[in-house]
């Protein structure tokens, strides 16, 4: 992550009590220096005191291509000063209210720890002007306030992200698929359709089979034209991802057609590419696809997936896709296969199959609602064994924590899920409701 540091001051103090100055942005510097040590990548401007320096400082973190803004505030005031700049910037804004002291005893100490007083003045004016925020708060040094700001900044990143990403778009739409459509202004996803790539050499081909030679345990029965026109499909896919330098794409497979050069659907690669940190969603789902290169920057064992049947008897959810799924979530080395097919007059694909690991994970969903709105919908949930071998169909069976499934599935309806979706273990779900809190989305946990 890369993020803009903006300190805040007041020019009262540099005019009637300049020796307080320089020990206010020394204290910015040390801020500066922690969160690099967290990881971060820290963009530093000048500390601002009136309106022309913080548009200033705006612009220079926009251009260096920071993802998110924290502030820190050294003094009270001058929110009025910064609200314009900090409403108008697309970037999100993380405070950070902290100060240089743990131990307050004297009243001599009240020039350099009173910049709560300023993180009051600025985040009412944020709530305000409607600049949605996150906020983390405690001693820099003697709790975990710093930890939690660049949690705070990893979720306002996503947020950044999910505004300006460029999805990829392979087949088009599924003709009368409707739940996760969305009017294209109101996020900010930018659409890139696929364009013919050339063939990949027979040494390419070769060198991506001996890789999956390590990757997959090969069916006997999957002849080696097939497995070709495979690998060929593949390295066409991802020729144009890397081309693009695309984070996130979606292909509707019944529209993948030889007429634009595939001769067969590239569902290989798609769970190659979801295996190496990209969004991906079936069926032309740019929303879902955007949403799971978001997850996975925060949870990288995130995968996209769909539930299918109920399993009344054993309480349990059975959850599939046709040909997708992260090959590095599956309990056994995935199956290597060819699968019928006869969407479009493209040949037999080879998939990997593999059956989902046991284990916690969060269910997320984005949903759209009326007048542009959105639900971003979470539940957690547990993962069941494998039960045998991988087969030759992509699998999982998970159960709610919730509650039983009749009443899970109930409630997901009734808040609007959708049948596209993701699963993130090792997730959580506070971090997903501060994201849905920066976007501007409804947030529902089925917990």
């Amino acid at each position: 992550m890369k993020i803009g540091l903006l300190p805040f001051y007041i020019e009262l103090y540099d005019k009637c009590s300049p020796k307080f100055s320089q020990p206010a942005r020394d204290f910015a510097k040390k801020i500066a220096a922690e969160l690099r040590k967290r990881g971060l990548e820290v963009f530093e401007v000048e500390t601002c005191r009136l309106e022309a320096e913080f548009d200033e400082a705006v612009k220079q973190i926009e251009a260096a291509g920071c993802t998110a803004i924290a502030t820190l505030h050294l003094a009270y005031s001058p929110s009025l000063e910064a609200i314009g700049a900090l409403a108008r910037t697309e970037l999100p804004v993380v405070v950070i209210d902290t100060t240089p002291d743990f131990d307050f005893a004297s009243p001599a100490q009240i020039m350099p720890n009173h910049g709560i007083h300023g993180v009051q003045d600025f985040c009412n004016l944020l709530l305000r002007h409607r600049k949605p925020f996150l906020i983390s708060t405690g001693h820099w040094e003697k709790s975990d306030c710093l930890d939690r700001a660049v949690k705070n900044l990893a979720v306002a990143t996503m947020a950044y992200e999910m505004s300006h990403i460029r999805v990829g778009k392979i087949g088009g739409d599924f003709k009368g698929m409707g739940d996760f459509t969305f009017p294209q202004d109101s996020i900010g996803i930018q659409l890139v359709d696929y364009t013919p790539q050339p063939e990949p050499t027979a040494e390419a081909i070769e060198a991506e089979a001996a890789l999956d030679a390590e990757r997959f345990v090969r069916s006997p029965e999957l002849d080696d034209e097939s497995y070709r026109r495979t690998l060929s499909a593949s390295l066409k896919l991802r020729s144009w991802l890397e081309a693009e330098q695309l984070k996130a794409f979606t292909v509707c497979f019944c529209g993948v057609n030889r007429a634009e050069g595939w001769e067969t659907v590239p569902f290989l690669e798609c769970s190659k590419a979801i295996a190496r940190g990209l969004g991906y969603a079936g069926e032309g789902d740019a929303l879902t696809a955007a949403m799971t290169y978001c997850l996975a920057q925060l949870f990288p064992q995130t995968s996209f997936m769909e539930m299918f049947c109920p399993d009344w008897s054993r309480d349990r959810i059975f959850t599939s896709h046709m040909g997708e799924i992260n090959i590095a979530l599956c309990g056994a080395k995935p199956l290597l296969a060819k699968r019928p097919y006869t969407f479009s007059d493209t040949g037999e694909p080879v998939i990997a199959t593999g059956c989902f690991k046991a284990g916690d994970a969060v269910l997320t969903d984005l949903a759209p609602g009326p007048d542009g709105s959105f639900t971003l919908i979470t539940a957690p949930v547990t993962w069941l064994p494998q039960e045998g071998p991988s087969g030759p169909s992509n699998a999982g069976w998970f159960k709610p924590q919730c509650g039983s499934i009749a009443d899970f599935l109930a409630a997901y309806s009734e808040v609007g899920g959708t049948h596209h979706l993701a699963t993130s273990y090792g997730a959580t779900t506070a971090p997903l409701r501060s994201w849905a809190k920066l976007m501007k989305w409804n947030y529902v946990e089925l917990a």
